[in-house]
């Protein structure tokens, strides 16, 4: 995962955490979970693979709420 991090320019790693820190706020878990671990790995492939205007969506349209905790109104967050 670091290895693919050093591919990425500033301002996209600025994007990745950005977005997986919000991700992982609204799903109250830490980063350094095993489900941060995998949003960070989404994230920087949907940067990689130019998904970057809508990164926080993409990152939860494709692994969901954590165990059901976002509510409608987080969901709706982009």
């Amino acid at each position: 995962m670091l290895q693919s991090l050093i591919t990425l320019s500033d301002q996209e790693i600025e994007l990745v955490i950005t977005a997986v820190r919000q991700w992982c706020t609204n799903n109250h878990c830490e980063i350094d979970s095993n489900e941060g671990r995998r949003a960070l790995t989404l994230a920087i492939d949907l940067v990689q693979n130019s998904a970057r205007d809508r990164l926080l969506r993409n990152l939860t349209d494709r692994l969901g709420p954590r165990s059901g905790q976002m509510d409608a109104e987080t969901f709706g967050a982009s």
